[in-house]
Order: C-alpha cells, then sequence, then structure tokens
C-alpha cells in the first residue's frame, strides 16, 4: 500500500508539471502593441546572418560568424518582449538572447538584464538564463545574479513570449505572461539605473554556456537559428518627458504582482528553477546582500 502511494504522489507531480505553472489571471503582453523589426530595431552586427520573412526576424551562427540586433534607442525602463523559437537538436555552447545593456556606452563597467538561452545536448531540455549586473564588466569583477529554469514545454517546438519589465522599483521575468522571476530594487548599489538599449544576438560561447564549457559548439550541426516575432517596445526612452511612468504587467497600475500572479511565480521556482544564486553555497554573499 505504501509504495503504491508513493507512486501516486510520483504520478500527479509529474502530471502537474508537465501542465504547467497556474494561470497568472492576466495577460500583459496582450495590453501593449508589438512593432515590426524595422521599426523599433536595426542590426547590430553579422548581417550577413539574418533574414526578415514575414514578420519574422531570424539570425543565425555558423563556423563564419553569428549576428545581433539593438533598439533604435535607448530606454529609461519599460516592458520589452519578443516572441522566440528555438533550434532544436544538438545547440551546446550556443547562446540565443534577448536583453538590455549599455555595454557601449559604459565598456568595462556596464549594466544588464538578460534573457539567454543556454544551448544543450541532444539529451537535456534548454535552461533558461535571467541575469541581472550593474557596473560590472566580464573580465573578473562581474558579479552575476543568475537564475535557471528549465520551462514547462519545448522552446523549439513554436514561438512564445519573453519579455523584461524593468521599471526604477523592481525587475519582472516573464515567459508567456507568467512571472518567473522578481528582482526588487532593495538599494542603489545592486539596482540597475542608468539607460540601456534593447539586444538579441546568436553567439558562441562554448567556453561557459553548456554544463560550465563541458560541452562546446559542433558546427557539424551548422547553422544554429534563432528566430523573432512580435517584438514590443513600450516605456520611457531617452526622449521621453521626465513625467513619463514606465508601464505595469500586473491588473493593478502600481506595479507589482497580483495575488494570481505571485502564485503562479510560486509554481515556477518550486518546480521550475534549477539554480538560484541566492542558494549558491559557493557563492560570496557579502557581494550579493539582496539575497
Amino acid at each position: 500500500m505504501a509504495s503504491f502511494l508513493c507512486l501516486l504522489i510520483l504520478m500527479l507531480a509529474t502530471w502537474s508539471n508537465a501542465q504547467g505553472p497556474p494561470s497568472p489571471g492576466y495577460s500583459p503582453s496582450s495590453k501593449f502593441s508589438p512593432v515590426s523589426f524595422n521599426q523599433g530595431l536595426r542590426n547590430l552586427w553579422g548581417p550577413q546572418h539574418q533574414s526578415i520573412d514575414q514578420g519574422t526576424l531570424t539570425i543565425w551562427l555558423d563556423s563564419n560568424s553569428g549576428s545581433g540586433f539593438k533598439s533604435l534607442k535607448p530606454y529609461r525602463s519599460g516592458y520589452f518582449s519578443a516572441a522566440m523559437k528555438l533550434q532544436p537538436g544538438y545547440t551546446a555552447g550556443v547562446i540565443t538572447s534577448f536583453y538590455l545593456s549599455n555595454q557601449e556606452d559604459y565598456p568595462g563597467y556596464h549594466d544588464e538584464i538578460d534573457i539567454e538561452f543556454l544551448g544543450t545536448t541532444l539529451d537535456k531540455p534548454y535552461t533558461l538564463q535571467t541575469n541581472v549586473y550593474m557596473k560590472g564588466s566580464g573580465d573578473g569583477r562581474l558579479i552575476g545574479r543568475e537564475v535557471r529554469v528549465h520551462l514547462w514545454f519545448d522552446p523549439t517546438k513554436d514561438f512564445h513570449n519573453y519579455a523584461i519589465l524593468w521599471t526604477p522599483d523592481e525587475i519582472i521575468f516573464l515567459v508567456d505572461d507568467v512571472p518567473i522571476r522578481r528582482y526588487p530594487r532593495k538599494n542603489d548599489a545592486t539596482f540597475p539605473a542608468r539607460p540601456m538599449w534593447v539586444y538579441g544576438s546568436i553567439w558562441d560561447a562554448s567556453s561557459w554556456a553548456t554544463e560550465d564549457g563541458k560541452y562546446k559548439a559542433d558546427y557539424r550541426y551548422q547553422p544554429f537559428i534563432g528566430r523573432y516575432k512580435n517584438f514590443r517596445l513600450v516605456g520611457c526612452n531617452t526622449d521621453s518627458a521626465a513625467s513619463c511612468q514606465p508601464p505595469s504587467v500586473s491588473p493593478s497600475s502600481a506595479g507589482g504582482l497580483s495575488q494570481q500572479q505571485r502564485s503562479a511565480m510560486e509554481w515556477v521556482e518550486k518546480n521550475s528553477v534549477v539554480y538560484d544564486y541566492c542558494h549558491d553555497p559557493k557563492r560570496d554573499h557579502s557581494q550579493i546582500p539582496e539575497c
């Protein structure tokens, strides 16, 4: 009898994970109108590895180059999203990303808010990594604030919406309108506040992307392709009036999350998060006081 009960509990847990999180009860992506790629963004590098067809941007990485794009304007705050579809199969070492940064404005001392898909091997799912850092660089002074998630669906099968809300008070990451992470502003030193641009890219990060660099990009599987559409860039750019207020992703214009949204996020934290920097005993917690 005890064995049967254990099996039943395991089956119910597996079924729950397959079903995904409960409804957040609110759809912020439906409140903001999408723009075409050329209305809000431009190619930044690798133009020969980028194409647009019927509203879908395709960028790809091969042994010659990857590709990246950038918004036409920098922003002080806002809601930024894109529907993305990833490449199936072996993609180890490859990063497909959508993020905010001011690296070109403050090289070696920049801020960043990331959504990064870490490529994978044939037998394992993609890992979605969110990251926040400020006034850092990649030369050893970088203090990452990574949270990694295994999604409740296969991101290679269809387009799904990935979003960043960045306001003066909080950063919220959303997948198909489900909040997967909230990073509140606890003090000025641990929150990015300088204007940032919107970026996206596909590139070779073999040194760290997949299991800390254990598996590298294998160009026998090239090209590695990322697809984007339905861009939403809604917020206060640097030309906006000082009175401009960022949008909200909750039913309340005051920001934050509703109880139903928090319940959906708690489901993700319990069932989908596979790494949280705050719970990493190897980290120097004096450098991450927000934890």
